[in-house]
């Protein structure tokens, strides 16, 4: 078994592999991304282009808004631009860019700018991230560009930062597909003066944009996001490259919190310690969950406490995950080794040292077995009643047959133990091994196991060493005691 795990591990993650066999044979998409309009996405896509060009590389233009800038117009000069395509609406004659022109050139690489454009109506697809993705579909490279405002899991906030709600967005699965992201950085003060000289709109136009949208808070909240969804795109991309190379984790390269849950009291603790290190981190996390056979015998009452571990992780931003195991400790090292996750979270023991010393402690085992990765224990409890209530063994621990399995195995030793003592010691002190027969049941498997045992024992130590010995009549009436 062990050997297995390990070679599991060396194998590239087939969902990398598959991820990877899919972008053969398809163009690679470069993203020029930019916090907010005005910062130079079109310009600089245009100077990459530009060096594409100088290397020999066949490169068009597909369709680039100028905006009537001149350091944006001199720069296309010296491209070839793909006519556009007139769409007739409403009396109107506009131009779109034109696919079916651009796949028959077949360039090497195609410019396009404005990502998340909408096209005009009788288009082939409504909006023109779905163009590039058919161009990209027959194995031409594309440099585009979009502001961090555009992409669809990000709108609500944007919203809430600059009180203007933006209908045309990307989503994030194009920019999950993305080869290369390079963000356009640009400070609030550099971008607030372009807006004054009038780079970016007219100036009566301009002053209007400085006082609401393009305030310095929003543009540096708006930059704050740019910065860190590039920087999850580039944690996704190591992680893929990792997992298809199958190199064993963690690069700390960026963190990863990861948060054990189970059903035991003190997982809510737990999930709340995870949420305020990941946001101390600026980190992405998941709460684990490993599904084991014995999970199905767990009482109702510690499925609901797991169900509502699991709501709460999701509620407060987590990514719940659930994966099949057996070795609890192993696995979760594994799926965090796996995953490049740089901090495991995970609640102190709760059993009794005795427990732990002839069942294991999952803590300790994971402690051992994590290698480069933090392991954080945590003690707390729930604050309630939960934590205080005593229950009875029956709700406590489920029938579980290797409990009196394990049983039976003490007394049998302490049985045969005992019948070498008899040479040496008087009777009634063979009782304490007994004892220690009980004890350890109770240990392993709660108060029924040893309670059984006790009978057992009971049993035993009178067929075979009370007078008259083979029977269960007791001689001495001391020894009934």
């Amino acid at each position: 078994m062990p050997d297995d795990r390990s070679n599991a591990e060396k194998r590239p993650s087939p969902d990398a592999l598959l991820e990877h066999a899919e972008r053969e044979g398809r163009g690679r998409l470069r993203i020029f991304l930019g916090a907010a309009p005005g910062v130079g996405k079109t310009y600089e896509m245009l100077m990459a282009g530009r060096a594409r060009l100088a290397d020999g590389m066949d490169a068009v233009i597909g369709v680039v808004e100028t905006h009537g800038r001149k350091e944006t117009q001199a720069l296309v000069e010296g491209y070839e631009v793909i006519p556009r395509r007139q769409v007739d609406y409403k009396g109107r004659v506009l131009d779109e860019m034109d696919i079916d022109a651009i796949l028959s050139r077949r360039p090497a690489l195609v410019l396009v700018d404005e990502l998340a454009h909408t096209n005009a109506p009788g288009s082939r697809h409504p909006k023109r991230y779905l163009d590039v993705h058919e161009i990209l579909t027959h194995g031409i490279d594309v440099y585009t560009t979009l502001n961090i405002q555009h992409v669809e899991s990000l709108n609500d906030v944007v919203a809430q930062i600059t009180r203007v709600r933006v209908r045309e967005t990307v989503p994030d699965s194009i920019i999950d597909q993305a080869d290369d992201i390079e963000i356009i950085d640009l400070t609030p003060d550099d971008l607030i003066k372009r807006l004054e000289e009038g780079k970016v709109y007219f100036p009566n136009t301009a002053q209007r944009a400085i006082e609401n949208y393009f305030s310095p808070g929003n543009l540096t909240a708006l930059r704050e996001l740019a910065l860190r969804r590039t920087a999850q795109r580039v944690d996704e991309q190591l992680l893929n490259h990792m997992q298809s190379h199958a190199i064993p984790g963690p690069w700390a390269a960026g963190e990863r919190v990861l948060v054990c849950v189970d059903a035991r009291p003190g997982g809510a603790a737990r999930i709340r310690y995870a949420r305020r290190l990941a946001e101390r981190l600026r980190a992405p996390w998941t709460a684990l969950h490993v599904d084991t056979p014995r999970s199905a015998a767990m009482p109702e009452k510690d499925k609901d406490r797991l169900a509502a571990n699991l709501r709460l992780a999701e509620q407060l931003g987590a990514e719940v995950t659930t994966i099949p195991g057996q070795y609890v400790a192993q696995d979760i090292v594994r799926h965090a080794k796996a995953n490049n996750f740089t901090h495991i979270v995970i609640g102190r023991p709760t059993r009794s040292r005795w427990r732990e010393l002839i069942e294991g402690s999952l803590t300790y085992d994971l402690i051992r077995d994590a290698g480069d990765i933090s392991v954080h224990v945590i003690s707390g409890t729930e604050q309630g009643t939960e934590a205080k209530t005593v229950g009875t063994a029956a709700e406590q621990r489920p029938f579980e047959i290797w409990a009196y399995l394990l049983a039976t195995a003490y007394v049998a030793g302490s049985l045969a133990f005992s019948a070498v003592l008899d040479q040496f010691l008087d009777v009634r002190n063979l009782a304490i091994v007994f004892l220690v027969a009980v004890l350890a049941s109770a240990v392993t498997g709660g108060f029924w196991p040893a309670l059984y045992a006790c009978m057992v024992s009971a049993l035993a130590f009178n067929f075979f060493f009370l007078e008259p010995r083979y029977t269960l009549t007791i001689r001495d009436p001391e020894s009934i005691v």
